[in-house]
């Protein structure tokens, strides 16, 4: 995370943050020891994601963090999103969450997930990759989808170009 009105660094980040919408709301810093309260930074504040780097206008814009009951993480916290079954509504499973994508121009949805069927899956038969549904509800132990997500299912391939 860098600041792009003196080039300070200005904290690592760990983990996003969604509301229960799964818009993403911010941005979680590393927190420098045990005795160092959580830090993030407003989606909004953000100027750049960039390959290298996270850029904001300055330092102003870091907040502290006080996780909220309906606040969703996704790799820590209460409710994460990492690990998580997706499912849809007539039970079948298609995988754990490993990751999600945000489309190029910095837009609060979240464009789809990488899902994992477990290690050993994903060495033999690689990660799959889920447009995210129009509607998806976060519960208490799984994320539940419409049941045509199963049909756009994907493989994840490596190839370049």
């Amino acid at each position: 995370m860098i600041g792009v009105s003196n080039g300070k660094r200005l904290g690592t980040a760990k983990d996003f943050w969604l509301d229960a919408e799964m818009q993403a709301q911010g941005v979680v810093l590393e927190t420098k020891n045990w005795f160092t309260a959580a830090r993030y930074i407003d989606w909004d504040d953000v100027v750049s994601f960039g390959e290298d780097a996270i850029t904001v206008q300055g330092d102003w814009v870091l907040r502290n963090w006080e996780e909220a009951p309906d606040s969703i993480c996704l790799v820590n916290g209460k409710r994460k999103l990492k690990g998580v079954p997706i499912m849809t509504v007539n039970g079948q499973q298609l995988g754990l969450v490993e990751d999600v994508y945000f489309s190029e121009n910095m837009d609060k949805t979240i464009i789809g997930y990488e899902l994992s069927d477990g290690f050993l899956s994903d060495v033999t038969e690689g990660r799959k990759w889920l447009p995210a549904p129009d509607k998806t509800t976060f519960g208490e132990d799984v994320l539940l989808v419409p049941v045509h997500a199963g049909q756009d299912l994907n493989e994840i391939t490596n190839e370049i170009g």
